[in-house]
Parts: C-alpha cells; structure tokens; sequence
C-alpha cells in the first residue's frame, strides 16, 4: 500500500553502482521481476544504458546522477525515489570502487577514495533507506559483499579491507534492528569471482591488465543471488562455489594456509600477460565515459549458471527431496527386516 491509500502497481527499488557489471545486471533481474528500479551512478552513459536495459526487459527506471561517497546526494536520491515513486521496498548497495597494487604503492588520498566509495556508500544508502523504512517497519536493504569480506587477498587492500567492513557494519545493525524488534530485513550477499568492467577500469599500479582470480561467473549470476536475498529473509547468502571455499576454508578454516597459498598464486593470479593500454582511463574518481554494459573481457571464460547458487535457492526442495529419500530407505530396510 502507498500510505494507506491506493494499491502500488509496482515495488520500488534502488541499485547502487547501476550502470555497469553486478549492478547493471540486477537493476535488469528486478525489471525481469516487474519491479521499478531507481538507478544510481555517477556515469550519464551508464545511466542512460541501463535505463534502456531496464525498461526492455519490462520494468519502469528512474536515472539519478549520484556518488555514493557523498551522503548529501544519497539522501537527496532517496528524497526523490519516495517522491516520485512512494516508498522504497528494496535498497540493494553495490557500488564500489578498487585498486590493484600493493599497500604501499597506494596513494593515501586513491585508499581513501576507494574506502570512501565502497564502504562509506554502503554506510549512507543503509542510512538513507533505514531513516525511510524504520517508520514504516518494513522493507529490505541488501549488501552486495564478496568473499574477501571474510578472505583477504594481496593486491586489493583497500577493497578487502572495506569489504571486512560492510560486514562488521551489518553485523552491529542487524542487532539493533533485532533490538527493537525491527520488520526491516538486513542481508549481505558474498559473491565469488564475476566477468565485470571493474577489469577494465579499476585503478592500477601494475604494469600488466588486472583479471578476476579463478572460476569467472558471469553478472547475472549474482544478479539471481541478489534478488533472491532481497526477495527472501535471508541473513547472509553465498553466491558460486568458489566463495564458499574462500569463507569456509581460507577465512575461518586453514587461515595459515589460505595465506601462504594466496601469497603464491594471488598476485600472477590477477593479472594477464597483457601490457595496460596507453590510452587506459580508470575510475576512481571520475566515470569512464561510454556505456560499459554488465560483462567485461572475459566472456569466453565465464560461466553463466552456477550448481551452489541452484542449491542455496532450492533449499526447500532439497531438505524434502532427501526427507523422501530417507523415508523411503527407512520403508525399504523394514520391509527387509521382515
């Protein structure tokens, strides 16, 4: 209902960092849903892209310049969603921002660039959704984590570092929503590796093009992931196998060995072969112009289905279908025994 009056025709949610890879392909996966989607970014021709994607694949779009590091204008892009559109249903934070170097070759204000951007953006849209949906008791905001939230690796320090931080971050809220016995629903999806334009424009300090480390799903695999969370009450969901070997086995499990290996193979692991492009621009503080879709370079690697996401989402399906299995074999073994 839209404040006790008339029935909404469409449920309202914003996406953050809308305009290209993870979040290019949810903004599409919610207007596959009929959803209105609010599409957040800094770049117009992101912006204007992803308005098209979405109004093709069925929903409604509203574009709003925004960067997430600024919390004057995430609070106005939230102002204007509920004023044209009603009340927020779903805030998903997903925009981000990264550098590949080592520590000490990062330039102190680029780390505070992309802390800023990445954990700092998700601080104000959770700021900025909450301050709407704790009156109303109700809607759901949705962290876009990653593995590395719980397994660093080398040459990502500011991201790994911010993205350890969303989840400390939800972590404390969650409690206090529980606290005051809160309908407003907080999850954090941590994905694996994804075929983006982050590759493409991410800030470097390295001689060679970056590329994700080891199996590549492609973006609208974490797009169902994302979804689904949103669309159910789930605390924290993992989306390709990947990154629940990462959580489970490098970030709670074998530490010390997760951290000898990935001082191995972590650092070739995240490069190609490839010499940077003279011409390359990144980033971090201005958009790349153009439109840069959902995929990056690495179609031809990428897979686009995903076993351990099927199996997370059809959860109910398998604890019946193993039920089954087992009352089955319980009749077999009696009728054996008489």
């Amino acid at each position: 209902m839209h404040d006790g009056a008339a029935p909404r025709a469409r449920r309202v949610v914003v996406v953050t960092g809308a305009s290209a890879g993870i979040g290019r392909a949810t903004a599409i996966e919610f207007a596959r849903h009929g959803w209105r989607v609010a599409l957040l970014a800094r770049g117009q021709d992101g912006l204007e892209g992803a308005r098209a994607d979405v109004e093709l694949a069925g929903g409604e779009a509203l574009v709003i310049p925004t960067d997430v590091a600024d919390q004057a204008q995430v609070e106005a892009a939230a102002e204007r969603v509920e004023r044209e559109w009603g009340p927020i249903d779903v805030w998903v934070n997903n925009a981000m921002a990264t550098i590949f170097a080592e520590f000490l070759d990062v330039d102190p204000d680029d780390y505070r660039r992309a802390t800023e951007v990445t954990y700092l953006g998700t601080v104000w849209g959770t700021r900025a959704a909450l301050r709407r949906m704790r009156p109303r008791d109700r809607g759901t905001i949705v962290q876009v984590g990653s593995a590395l939230a719980y397994r660093s690796i080398p040459l990502q320090a500011p991201y790994c570092g911010a993205k350890a931080a969303i989840r400390g971050f939800t972590d404390s809220l969650r409690s206090e929503l529980i606290h005051a016995r809160s309908r407003v629903h907080l999850t954090m999806v941590q994905l694996a590796a994804f075929n983006t334009p982050q590759f493409q424009w991410g800030r470097t300090t390295m001689g060679c093009r970056p590329r994700p480390m080891g199996r590549i799903f492609q973006p609208e695999v974490a797009a169902r992931g994302i979804y689904h969370a949103a669309t159910h009450r789930r605390r924290e969901m993992v989306v390709g196998a990947p990154a629940l070997a990462a959580i489970y086995g490098g970030g709670m499990l074998a530490r010390g060995y997760a951290d000898h290996k990935l001082a191995r193979d972590a650092v070739d692991g995240q490069h190609t072969d490839e010499s940077l492009p003279p011409d390359r621009q990144d980033n971090l503080y201005q958009p790349v112009p153009g439109d840069h879709g959902a995929h990056g370079r690495f179609d031809d690697e990428a897979t686009a289905h995903s076993t351990q996401l099927w199996m997370t989402t059809h959860r109910g399906r398998i604890a019946a279908g193993a039920a089954l299995l087992a009352t089955a074999a319980g009749a077999l073994a009696a009728l054996r025994r008489r």
